[in-house]
């Protein structure tokens, strides 16, 4: 189940009682009490001082939506420019024509290729990158590794503007602090939004252009309440439930 199962107040986090946390979980969550729902502000402030760990950790959202991840059409995807950009660089992967090839490259993707590289992959299996990028030229051709792909939801789609013409623009885009998002298999959004080194204020302007593009993805079929609880924590930091 992992962090994001505790995250959103899933079994793990009921099930193992305080004295089966680490020395590090206990001491993260002295002053803080888990009972309780907090505004973002507040959510954001105690997930930076509860962070512990020696490196600069991820600040996470976690969603629990209101749809049904067993129909297709209820599935949530979407792209977000997140306004400070994440903290984490994307390998990127452009599958364009021989005529891109070198505009891919100025603008900074990290693996640029065409028939060749969907050989490689289709031969290998090897996914060397975190997202891609491809010219409608080329999906035909993607086919052969789609599914791939598909399982390492690396597959390049209009919905999230990684199938362009313009195959600069979204390479510099993605640099930038464009994340793509989507719904996982239990109907959940997990989204990385910065580092414990942001500023609160970088941190809320960040999770707000996120809630605001959730909300825009809605599905049409989604018929309750689409976004049922919101928590927020850091890498293995404790889940802070959170109201917005």
């Amino acid at each position: 189940m992992g962090r994001f199962s505790q995250a959103i107040g899933g079994p793990v986090s009921t099930t193992i009682k305080m004295n089966q946390r680490s020395h590090r979980y206990q001491a993260a969550v002295k002053d803080l009490d888990l009972s309780k729902t907090y505004p973002v502000e507040e959510a954001l402030e105690l997930a930076k001082k509860t962070s512990n760990l020696k490196f600069d950790a991820s600040v996470e959202v976690h969603f629990r939506l209101g749809i049904d991840p067993k129909q297709t059409e209820q599935n949530v995807r979407f792209a977000v420019k997140l306004p400070h950009g994440s903290g984490k660089k994307k390998r990127i992967a452009a599958f364009v024509t021989s005529a891109s090839e070198k505009a891919a490259k100025a603008a900074g993707a990290d693996i640029v290729g065409g028939d060749e590289l969907i050989n490689e992959i289709k031969k290998t299996e090897k996914l060397d990158f975190d997202i891609a990028v491809a010219e409608p030229a080329m999906m035909k051709n993607l086919a052969q590794i789609a599914k791939i792909l598909g399982t390492k939801g690396k597959m390049p789609s209009p919905k999230t503007g990684t199938v362009t013409a313009d195959i600069a623009r979204a390479i510099a885009e993605i640099g930038g602090g464009r994340v793509d998002v989507k719904s996982d298999d239990s109907g959940n959004v997990h989204q990385i939004i910065g580092k414990v080194s942001f500023t609160p204020d970088a941190l809320k302007e960040n999770f707000e252009a996120l809630l605001a593009a959730l909300k825009a993805a809605k599905p049409k079929g989604a018929k309750q309440e689409f976004i049922k609880s919101l928590t927020i924590s850091t890498s293995m930091g404790p889940g802070i439930k959170t109201v917005f």
